[in-house]
Order: structure tokens, then C-alpha cells, then sequence
């Protein structure tokens, strides 16, 4: 069987913390059924970038070279989303939504969302409702349906908070249907609670 592909957008210092625990379980084979996704990522070039944790990637891909096959796309938080260089990255938000794929922005990534109006008719969060006003500008429109809570899902749309990554990783999971929901649940448990409260309660 051939897998989808989901995209991972990776930019100089990105957050790869809110990156790792949803890549790996998207790219392993679930435990009741068969593996649906393999990750793939996504740069400006294909020079090397580093994470904030100091990792370094090669992406496979370009923004350029990207066609329409891909299942999902995923925006990774960090530190250059507000650089006039990330605009490129639009062009792949919009085949997302033209092809009404799974789009996933994390801390940041929202904010590039919301500099792009695509906030604007969607329930949604992002790390600080005054700063992603202030950034995206007239941009922006939609505080009305902001909310505060660690991760959003509206269709196939997902923001989350910088802190949200577990729960963020949940709601892709979900909308991609990478593998039965309960086991998508017990993931998300695990990590969440931890080892110990999480075997007590089983």
C-alpha cells in the first residue's frame, strides 16, 4: 500500500519539540491497524536548517517542488515565521486548503496563518490573542471566534499554542484518522500523564 504523505514544514530555528512526538507517530505502523502516513519535510532550500535545539535538517523537499499529493501539512513553530522570506510558504498553505487537506500550525505558525487571513472563518488559537492582533493587522479579523484553549480543530484546520504540542499531535492524529481513535487517545494519555498515573489508571 502506498502512504500519504504528510508535510512537515521546517524553517531556520524551528520548534523542534513541537515537531518530534507527532512525526514519530505518524511515521511507525499503529498497533491495531496499518500504516496510513509516511513524514516528509519541507524547507525554503535545500540548505541545511537548524531547530532551537540545534538539530539539522535537509529537507526533502522545497516549497517549489511540492505538488498536490500530500495528505497533510504541518507548520512547526519557531523564530522565522514573521521573516518576508516565509511568505513563500503560502503557496503550500493555499494547495492545502484548495485541496481540503489536514493543515496543522503550532505557536508561531498560527500567527503566519493569521498574517495570511486564513484565521478568518475558522474557530482557532495561537499563543497570545493582542500579539497575533497586532501582527497580522488588517490581516486579521476573527477574534470573535478565537479561543482559549491549548489546541483547536475546526474541519480539517488545527492551531495550537506553543505549550499545546501533545495535544496539538492528538488533533492532527484525529483529523488524518492515522490509526484507530482509541489508540490515538492512549498515545495522547501516556504522554500527558506520564509512565506511572498512566498504568494505574489502565
Amino acid at each position: 500500500m502506498d502512504l500519504g504523505k504528510v508535510l512537515f514544514v521546517v524553517l531556520d530555528e524551528y520548534a523542534d519539540w513541537e515537531a518530534a512526538s507527532l512525526a514519530a507517530a505518524l511515521n511507525e505502523k499503529p498497533e491495531q491497524s496499518e500504516q496510513k502516513y509516511e513524514v516528509k519535510t519541507v524547507s525554503l532550500s535545500k540548505d541545511p536548517v537548524s531547530s532551537i535545539g540545534g538539530f539539522r535538517v535537509v529537507a526533502d523537499y522545497t516549497v517549489d517542488e511540492v505538488g498536490d499529493d500530500f495528505a497533510g501539512l504541518v507548520l512547526i513553530g519557531g523564530n522565522s515565521w514573521r521573516k518576508e522570506e516565509s511568505k513563500a510558504v503560502q503557496q503550500l498553505v493555499q494547495k492545502a486548503l484548495d485541496g481540503n487537506k489536514v493543515l496543522g500550525a503550532i505557536c508561531d505558525a498560527t500567527v503566519f496563518l493569521g498574517m495570511n487571513g486564513v484565521l478568518n472563518h475558522i474557530r482557532h488559537t495561537s499563543n497570545h490573542l493582542p500579539e497575533l492582533q497586532d501582527v497580522a493587522g488588517e490581516n486579521y479579523t476573527n477574534e470573535a471566534r478565537y479561543v482559549e484553549q491549548q489546541a483547536v480543530r475546526d474541519g480539517n484546520i488545527i492551531t495550537a499554542n506553543g505549550s499545546a504540542y501533545l495535544e496539538f499531535g492528538k488533533e492532527v492524529m484525529t483529523a488524518l484518522e492515522s490509526a484507530p481513535q482509541p489508540e490515538i487517545d492512549e498515545w495522547y494519555e501516556f504522554f500527558k500523564s506520564g509512565y506511572y498515573e498512566f498504568i494505574k489508571n489502565r
